[in-house]
């Protein structure tokens, strides 16, 4: 049986029990396109999943700032050891001054949290945001340990990369990256209102009551994603929210985001060097938002000892397996979390297809 009927009877399987409502899973092995499924629905009223059809994923827009970010101290344009506040004046307040990019991409700069009244509304608000965080006072000396930036992360890149390029995240992953991989219109930070009727509709499946579960067994999860900000279906569903330009969350595809991370390990998007970057752990240990281990290299998350990546809030997922040559994405609209995930059925059926 071939990887591509394994998983569309998987994934079909999910659908018509009620697990899942619509799916997307895309995989390349050494550059070349292995798998490409999808199955269900994009919202209530029965509009059918198609490989175009964008899933917003919560923070697998993550792995596309840090490809970007790549991409760009590949070509001269950053460096990681960047002080934040050289390009970035007002930032040195609070003794920041000695941030650089290389503790935002390790999520190790000391700055995970927001306002406990933050808003929606401030989070499409850019200026605002740096504004905030230029204020903001380190929750831990930079560099001395590591913890989630779950949405900070969109702003100390972001504001970074802008003032050091004149270009937006936004802008250079449009140019840079999603047009020459051809898959322009499936890569977005901030979608246009004219795109929006195209996408996935996201519903909760248990997921905003585990998140709340996780908020009170990690009290440093809701300093990170006050009550008003959660990565639920309801924010991800937020016309604005899709609108704006948010670099810590994104809207994908699971071709195109499969597709960038297979021009990670092709030498597409970057160098070897950079690739081994990229994929090499630079912090390990106890995380300060969510209260137990991770490790995240320059750029990505470590998921296990295979994958490198972002999962999403909810269950989306888009990672590579450097060892193995493989760049996989699945996207979905039924939030939720259980103990057998299907993402991880996903990834491990790929995984054993090509390893065998």
């Amino acid at each position: 049986m071939s990887l591509h009927h394994h998983i569309q009877t998987y994934l079909d399987h999910l659908i018509t029990t009620g697990r899942e409502t619509g799916l997307q899973v895309t995989a390349y092995h050494h550059g070349e396109l292995i798998l490409d499924a999808v199955a269900g629905h994009a919202d209530q009223q029965g509009r059918a999943v198609t490989p175009d059809t964008p899933f917003f994923a919560f923070s697998i827009g993550k792995g596309l700032t840090g490809a970007a970010i790549h991409h760009l101290a590949d070509h001269g344009h950053l460096d990681d050891d960047l002080h934040l506040a050289d390009v970035w004046p007002e930032f040195a307040q609070h003794g920041k001054d000695a941030i650089t990019l290389r503790h935002v991409l390790t999520h190790s700069a000391g700055l995970p949290t927001l306002p406990a009244d933050t808003t929606p509304d401030d989070l499409t608000d850019w200026h605002h945001m740096c504004h905030l965080l230029a204020d903001a006072h380190p929750t831990w000396e930079p560099g001395t340990r590591h913890g989630y930036h779950a949405w900070t992360y969109s702003w100390l890149t972001g504001e970074t990369v802008r003032r050091a390029t004149g270009r937006t995240l936004s802008q250079i992953l449009d140019e840079d990256i999603a047009t020459p991989l051809g898959v322009r219109g499936e890569l977005h930070f901030g979608v246009p209102d004219s795109d929006q009727p195209r996408l996935a509709v996201l519903e909760d499946h248990g997921w905003a009551d585990a998140f709340t579960h996780l908020s009170q067994y990690a009290p440093n999860v809701a300093a990170a994603s006050p009550p008003g900000v959660r990565p639920d279906a309801t924010l991800g569903n937020n016309p604005a929210i899709l609108r704006a330009d948010i670099p810590a969350v994104g809207t994908v595809t699971a071709r195109a985001a499969a597709r960038l991370y297979s021009a990670l390990l092709t030498g597409e998007l970057i160098t070897p060097d950079r690739l081994k970057t990229a994929t090499t752990t630079a912090v390990h240990g106890t995380d300060w938002t969510f209260g137990g281990p991770s490790a995240f290299t320059l750029g990505f998350g470590v998921i296990d000892d295979t994958w490198i990546g972002y999962d999403g809030s909810g269950g989306s997922i888009a990672a590579m397996a450097p060892a193995h040559g493989l760049a996989l994405a699945a996207t979905k609209n039924a939030l939720s979390y259980t103990d057998d995930d299907p993402m991880d059925t996903i990834r491990r059926m790929v995984l054993d297809a090509v390893t065998r």
